[in-house]
């Protein structure tokens, strides 16, 4: 890989990471961006969940496309499981929605 593109994918999860940490929730990245062995994806997100971060000089303009005016697009794919695609803004109000329901006795 380039240094180029090895400096901007460090970047970007970096900035996943921070951005996780502004709002509240524990994330790290991977060690070697997920290339060690028994460490999947780029970042971990409150020690349970591992995420995969791309980024396109071109963008992902079909999916943004796809999600027009709507908070949240499910993508599925035949016979397998729903993906969801959504913007940072609306992640945040489901992780802030998703602690006060957790808070609640």
């Amino acid at each position: 890989m380039a240094k180029k593109s090895r400096d901007k994918g460090l970047r970007i999860e970096r900035e996943v990471v921070n951005r996780h940490k502004d709002i509240g929730v524990v994330a790290r990245r991977v060690p070697l961006s997920g290339a060690a062995e028994g460490y999947p994806g780029d970042v971990i997100i409150a020690d349970h969940f591992t995420g995969e971060v791309k980024a396109r000089k071109a963008g992902f303009k079909s999916i943004i496309d796809w999600l027009g005016d709507n908070d949240i697009l499910f993508l599925r794919p035949d016979g397998d499981t729903p993906y969801v695609f959504m913007p940072w803004e609306t992640y945040i109000q489901l992780i802030a929605l998703w602690g006060k329901q957790v808070d609640q006795p």
